[in-house]
């Protein structure tokens, strides 16, 4: 079993969870920021999954990768879309880490850690952003949130 496999399990934990809170944010909230400087929440969201896509694809190629573009969004199914497609693409990227890869050191923003040390960041940078949307999400009035990641299944 490769390395890079507990840890696509222990993030789809969390990335399936934005996947369902996504889902019970109506339209009219696209745009809703808590504050003045705030990212809106759409913006929120795609930031969270492309910037976890930048952190697995500066680890696949050994060297920094900018983040995917992703064209305005003005609806909550339109930023769902992209959030599945990028959740996929992530996968995909993941699945083809190899040990040494985890292990490379890689300049990232002035900084220098191994490929397993900036997995770690993107995993955490995504908690810490869903955490900031769940905010969000009660500021709008959405209630019955999903827990904060998916659950092992229950006993029988």
């Amino acid at each position: 079993m490769k390395k890079v496999e507990e840890y696509i399990q222990e993030w789809l934990r969390h990335r399936l969870v934005l996947q369902d809170l996504v889902a019970l944010i109506p339209d009219e909230h696209i745009g809703f920021k808590p504050w003045e400087n705030a990212m809106p929440m759409g913006t929120l969201i795609t930031h969270i999954v492309t910037s976890t896509d930048m952190f697995v694809k500066t680890v696949k190629n050994g060297m920094f990768t900018p983040p995917a573009k992703i064209n305005p969004c003005e609806t909550m199914e339109e930023i769902g879309n992209v959030v599945r497609q990028l959740t996929e693409e992530t996968r995909e990227n993941l699945n083809s880490i190899n040990d040494e890869q985890l292990e490379k050191e890689i300049e990232f923003n002035g900084f220098i850690g191994t490929g397993r040390l900036w997995l770690a960041s993107a995993k955490d940078h995504e908690i810490h952003h869903k955490g900031q949307l769940f905010t969000y999400a009660r500021m709008v009035g959405v209630e019955n949130l999903p827990f904060m990641m998916k659950q092992p299944p229950k006993k029988q």
